[in-house]
């Protein structure tokens, strides 16, 4: 058997000497490598399992068993196929991965696992309590964006976000895949669109259309007042992103100006916005 001479995959010593002792002890392999078998050369490569090999071959084993591939593989493929079976595996729950441990009372058994140093000390931080209900039905939902779209969608959650209260939740909730789904639905049926990418730019441009509902999320209309503190995003105030140039220049020379007379900070310069306030409540007072 060939083993690779450029392995991305390593194991540290301590972990490679686990390996040895538990292959002696078992006196074969519980895992199988993969193999692919070069007719033309007459060479059998290991495309995945190299440490196992070696330390097979340490632990003194005449023999192993293999999953052997016997159909030519390009360069390309035996590459995706290495780098696949390294970086292609499944996590373990940490609850779960406490409750089994827990179980193994011999020390023999526990060293037997190989699970290191720092992975022991997460599970001594570990609640099982606080996780139980760690495996919860889900469903994933994979948005993709072309660069445009991309920078529409960033701006419309950031305004979105930006606008949430202090109850921040980082998790949809599962009832809130399928109005997902129905909105995108009734987009793709109200232009005849085929495309969920277009249907989804439907609902963005519609989203910012109604820029302003979501100064719902910091202001009271009764009372014309702020409902949280924090900061507002401007869309949600003048209910677009961008204003005329000419009416941003005019604005901006204000706010220059009163930075240079003194009558707002250098550094918040956006107080001038209350300076004018307070000058229109004042002129409508009197």
């Amino acid at each position: 058997m060939t083993l690779l001479d450029v392995n991305a995959r390593y194991l540290p010593h301590e972990q490679f000497r686990q390996l040895v002792a538990n292959i002696h002890r078992d006196g074969c392999l519980t895992s199988t490598p993969l193999v692919w078998n070069d007719v033309e050369s007459g060479r059998r490569i290991v495309l995945s399992g190299n440490h196992r090999t070696m330390a097979a071959i340490e632990a003194g084993l005449e023999r192993i068993g293999w999953l052997e591939i016997t159909e030519p593989l390009p360069r390309q493929r035996q590459i995706a196929l290495q780098l696949s079976h390294n970086a292609i595996a499944g996590q373990d729950d940490p609850a779960i991965l406490k409750e089994l441990y827990d179980e193994l009372e011999s020390v023999e058994w526990r060293q037997y696992t190989g699970l290191d140093d720092k992975t022991l000390e997460l599970l001594e931080q570990v609640d099982v309590a606080s996780l139980g209900e760690a495996n919860l039905d889900f469903a994933s939902v994979q948005l993709m964006f072309l660069p445009d779209e991309l920078e529409r969608a960033e701006a419309a959650f950031d305004a979105a976000r930006t606008t949430a209260t202090a109850d921040q939740r980082w998790v949809a909730g599962l009832e809130q895949y399928e109005p997902v789904l129905d909105a995108l639905e009734t987009s793709r049926a109200a232009y005849k669109i085929g495309n969920s990418a277009t249907a989804l730019g439907v609902i963005l441009a519609v989203f910012e259309r109604h820029l302003s509902e979501l100064a719902e999320g910091w202001f009271d209309p009764t009372s014309g007042e702020a409902t949280r503190s924090g900061a507002a995003p401007l869309e949600t105030v003048f209910g677009v992103r961008e204003i005329p140039v000419e009416t941003a220049a005019a604005m901006r020379g204000v706010l220059d100006r009163m930075v240079r007379d003194g009558t707002v900070p250098t550094d918040e310069p956006w107080r001038g916005l209350e300076v004018m306030i307070e000058h229109v409540l004042a002129s409508g007072a009197s």
